[in-house]
């Protein structure tokens, strides 16, 4: 067993999270938003972070603009996902603030089952509970480091292998080196049973490129994050043709493409957030 991650919500990789919390919150205000989360601006006001993290656009840099409109896009996109074809059970890897058992709705005896550290599902829960905020399905909390041995955690917290299952990658694979992405890939596809799905955020850039371009640079400098540090180099895992080689049915679509069906196209100073690639796949 690796050493237990120790980041809370306001440190290391879940400083993150929460900046994602805030873009969706300053989506969630817009006139006509692509996703409504209205948990988001909950959870920022909660952490406190310094400094502190816009929730409205009047309140946001042209960068925080531009990490809404992606955030709205890619929200929307992974929310359309789960809507599609409900299966009786959902995956969140890597779940941060991710709210989708609160906020989508859900078949009849649904499980979501949310895996992150434990600091970070501690503070979403405490935040839901203080704030009366139901869920609309089962919401399984499986406190776990995804280096560690998340399959025997959501086994043992009920995850049933042999019925079909929903599966979200969102936020994850930029901070694991090709080795664990390809482990968890292949973790994936052995519990997932035929008719499952999986969706996948895949950013095809090099880190080094990444770093100096808006608004992950705005982002890095103001809150201390050393890009480098928290995103392994050398990144060539591809996932839609991994996928592929196993017998998924994969759909590959350009976050740009996205944003552009959505009325939302990214503005050229979101350079750095436009080489994404949003994945869906079907097992078998």
């Amino acid at each position: 067993m690796t050493q237990q991650a120790d980041w809370d919500i306001v440190t290391d990789v879940g400083i993150t999270a929460l900046a994602v919390a805030a873009a969706r919150a300053i989506e969630s205000h817009r006139t006509n938003p692509l996703v409504s989360d209205p948990c988001a601006e909950l959870f920022v006001a909660a952490a406190r972070p310094q400094p502190a993290m816009p929730t409205r656009q009047a309140d946001a840099a042209e960068s925080w603009r531009d990490m809404a409109d992606y955030m709205g896009v890619r929200s929307r996109y992974f929310d359309e996902y789960f809507a599609a074809e409900k299966t009786g059970q959902a995956v969140v890897l890597a779940a941060g603030l991710d709210v989708r058992g609160h906020r989508l709705d859900w078949p009849p005896g649904a499980v979501v089952y949310e895996l992150d550290v434990p600091k970070v599902l501690q503070f979403k829960q405490n935040v839901l509970a203080d704030n009366g905020v139901a869920a609309r399905a089962e919401i399984r909390n499986v406190a776990v480091d995804l280096r560690d041995d998340w399959p025997a955690a959501l086994m043992g917290a009920g995850f049933d292998r042999t019925a079909p299952s929903s599966w979200l990658a969102e936020g994850l694979l930029p901070f694991l080196p090709n080795d664990a992405v390809e482990r968890l890939f292949t973790l994936v596809d052995e519990l997932a049973a035929p008719g499952s799905r999986f969706a996948v955020e895949h950013i095809d850039i090099d880190i080094k490129e990444l770093e100096n371009q808006q608004p992950m640079s705005d982002m890095a400098r103001d809150y201390g994050m050393n890009l480098l540090d928290m995103w392994p180099k050398g990144k060539t895992f591809a996932p839609a043709p991994w996928l592929a080689d196993r017998g998924w049915r994969v759909t590959s679509t350009p976050v740009v493409a996205a944003a552009e069906g959505y009325g939302r196209p990214l503005r050229d100073s979101a350079a750095g957030l436009r080489h994404t690639v949003l994945i869906t796949a079907t097992k078998g």
